[in-house]
C-alpha cells in the first residue's frame, strides 16, 4: 500500500497535510499520534470512506480513485468496536461473512479456523456472549476471511486483558508471516514497540518521524525533550513520542 501527497480538509481545517508513507507486504506498520493528529482521517481515506482533497492511495497495485472496487477487494478492516449480530453464533457469523465475500467454507475449513483462533469450544456461543478478546479474534478472522493484501487495524487491543492482547499480537504476527501488509493504529507505545516493524508518528496532520521503533529510540535518546519525558531510567518509545509531540493532553 502506498500513500502519496494525502490531503484531507474539513472546511478550512486541514486534518491531514501532504503525508506519504508505504506499507510493504509482510510488514506491520504502526501509525501513532495524539488525539486529533490525523490518524482516523488517514484511515478513513484509505478505506474510501471520505474523499481527500488531493493525493493518491494505491492498494495491491490498484488506485483508489480509478479502481475502488479492486482496492476494497484487497482490503480488510478491523475496527476497535465490533457490530456483528449479537444473537448469531460464532459459526453462523463465519458462514455469513464467507458467503458475503464469496469464499467457500467447508466444515473442515470452518473447524480449522475455529481451532486457529482457539474458539472451537465456543463455536455455538452467541457473539454477544463472547468476551472482548474472543470478539476481537472473530473480528480479525472476518477482516481477513477473503485473504486481503492489506489489513487495517484501528486500535484493536483497546480494553483487552494482557492474555487476550498477546493472543491478538500473535494473530497479527502470523498474518505478517503470511505476507499480509498490516496498518495498525494504537495509543499503546508498548504495543507499537512489540509488534511493529516500522512506525510513523503523525501530529497536526503531518508525519514528523518514520522508522523502526528501535531506530527512533536510538536517534532521539539524547534529545532534551525526550530525556525530560523519561520516567523509567531508560529511553522508551513512549518517551520519544512525548518528546516529539509534547506533553499537552489532546481532547
Amino acid at each position: 500500500m502506498v500513500v502519496e501527497g494525502l490531503e484531507v480538509n474539513y472546511g478550512p481545517f486541514r486534518a491531514v497535510r501532504n503525508i506519504a508513507f508505504e506499507v510493504q507486504a509482510g510488514e506491520i506498520f504502526g501509525l501513532l499520534g495524539p488525539n486529533g493528529a490525523g490518524k482516523t482521517s488517514t484511515l478513513s481515506a484509505v478505506e474510501g470512506l471520505l474523499q481527500p482533497q488531493s493525493g493518491n492511495i494505491t492498494v495491491a497495485g490498484y488506485n483508489l480513485k480509478t479502481d475502488p472496487l479492486h482496492v476494497r477487494a484487497n482490503l480488510g478492516v478491523q475496527l476497535q468496536a465490533t457490530n456483528f449480530q449479537p444473537e448469531l453464533t460464532v459459526t453462523e457469523i463465519l458462514q455469513l461473512y464467507a458467503g458475503v465475500y464469496g469464499v467457500p467454507m467447508t466444515k473442515e475449513k470452518l473447524q480449522q479456523i475455529l481451532i486457529d483462533i482457539k474458539l472451537d469450544d465456543a463455536a455455538k456461543k452467541r457473539f454477544g456472549q463472547l468476551s472482548g478478546g474472543q470478539q476481537q479474534r472473530v473480528s480479525l478472522v472476518i477482516a481477513t476471511i477473503h485473504n486481503p493484501q492489506l489489513v487495517l487495524l484501528d486500535e484493536p487491543t483497546t480494553g483487552l486483558d494482557p492474555q487476550s492482547r498477546r493472543q491478538l499480537w500473535e494473530r497479527m504476527e502470523a498474518m505478517r508471516n503470511n505476507n499480509h501488509a498490516l496498518l495498525l493504529t494504537t495509543h499503546s507505545m508498548e504495543e507499537a514497540e512489540a509488534v511493529c516493524d516500522r512506525i510513523a508518528i503523525i501530529d497536526h496532520g503531518q508525519i514528523i518521524a518514520i522508522d523502526t521503533p528501535q531506530t527512533l529510540i536510538d536517534k532521539h535518546r539524547n534529545d532534551p525533550e525526550v530525556i525530560s519525558a523519561s520516567r523509567k531510567g531508560r529511553i522508551t518509545l513512549e518517551d520519544v513520542f512525548i518528546g516529539l509531540t509534547g506533553r499537552t493532553v489532546r481532547s
